[in-house]
């Protein structure tokens, strides 16, 4: 694995040596080691704004031992028009690896190609695989892992999240059940590209949820999506997570949201706080994740 660009490019075994990893990081993090990024410096560059992402990454860029640079797009030429690709070229004779939070996942995909540099994904509108790892690590914690398990995604089935649970549910072969509205299930195209995987769209709230392991939602109205805010809430409002779903799923099932959570709307306010711990847990794994890949990508540059 010389990049992460989303969980489509990666196979089974690369997934989970990376959640292998991922769980020893994280039950070290407390002992003294020489960091295995030390004297590199990564940039961060971020179109767009984030919490967790941000924290994270910074954070573990600073226990593995490297320098990192945080830059937006008003700090360097993209937000002037220069091309991905020259950006690309000019910090990839100077920075050890990048970390890209944008908008199109193309922009991501060139810049692995022309900077020659190790590339992250940290978010575009295609793919989230930062978030689908630290979502497998917290499953691996709370329910023993993913075989055999049911994922119910209910909300926006056709954003970045339930796209990278589609492929993470083909990778690694548990089933993966998307209830949406027909206006936000994933796209014919996509679901071309995706094959045969054990993944189901529905517009049933109560059978996704139905025997399922972990029930999982995304905010409804996504960064670029602000416009269409009204009519989004609109149409998905049939679509909350909240305790009557989970009076569906399985016994034990874990309730997860990748954040921010914007309460009694995707999620109910009562639910979300009843289940804070895992859902904050979740939110903790993402630095451990992210250090499983950072040090990836180190030893197979």
């Amino acid at each position: 694995m010389k990049h992460l660009l989303g969980i489509e490019p990666l196979n089974k075994s690369e997934i989970e040596l990376l959640i292998e990893n991922a769980v020893r990081l994280k039950a070290d993090r407390k002992c003294e080691f020489s960091g295995p990024l030390e004297g590199e410096t990564w940039a961060m560059i971020f179109a767009k704004s984030s919490t967790r992402t941000r924290v994270s990454f910074e954070v573990g860029l600073n226990e593995l031992g490297a320098q990192k640079m945080f830059l937006t797009a008003a700090d360097v030429q993209l937000g002037r028009g220069e091309p991905i690709k020259d950006t690309a070229r000019v910090l990839g004779r100077m920075v050890h690896g990048a970390i890209i939070r944008t908008f199109d996942q193309q922009d991501v995909v060139d810049f692995a190609e022309f900077g020659g540099i190790p590339t992250i994904n940290a978010l575009t509108d295609e793919e989230h695989p930062c978030q689908i790892l630290a979502d497998l690590l917290t499953m691996t914690e709370l329910i023993g892992g993913w075989e055999g398990k049911k994922v119910a995604f209910i909300g926006d089935g056709d954003c970045n999240m339930g796209r990278s649970w589609a492929w993470a549910a083909k990778r690694l072969g548990f089933s993966l059940s998307i209830a949406a509205p027909p206006e936000f299930q994933p796209d014919d195209e996509f679901m071309g590209r995706l094959g045969e995987a054990p993944v189901e769209v529905t517009e049933s709230v109560s059978d996704a949820a139905s025997d399922a392991d972990v029930l999982y939602t995304d905010t409804w109205v996504s960064m670029g999506k602000e416009a269409e805010a009204e009519e989004r809430l609109r149409i998905l409002a049939p679509f909350q997570i909240n305790e009557s779903l989970v009076e569906l799923a399985n016994p034990g099932a874990i309730v997860q949201h990748c954040l921010p959570a914007y309460r009694d709307k995707e999620i109910s306010e009562s639910l979300l706080e009843s289940r804070q711990a895992e859902i904050f847990q979740q939110a903790e794994n993402r630095l451990h994740a992210q250090k499983a890949v950072l040090v990836a990508l180190s030893q197979n540059r």
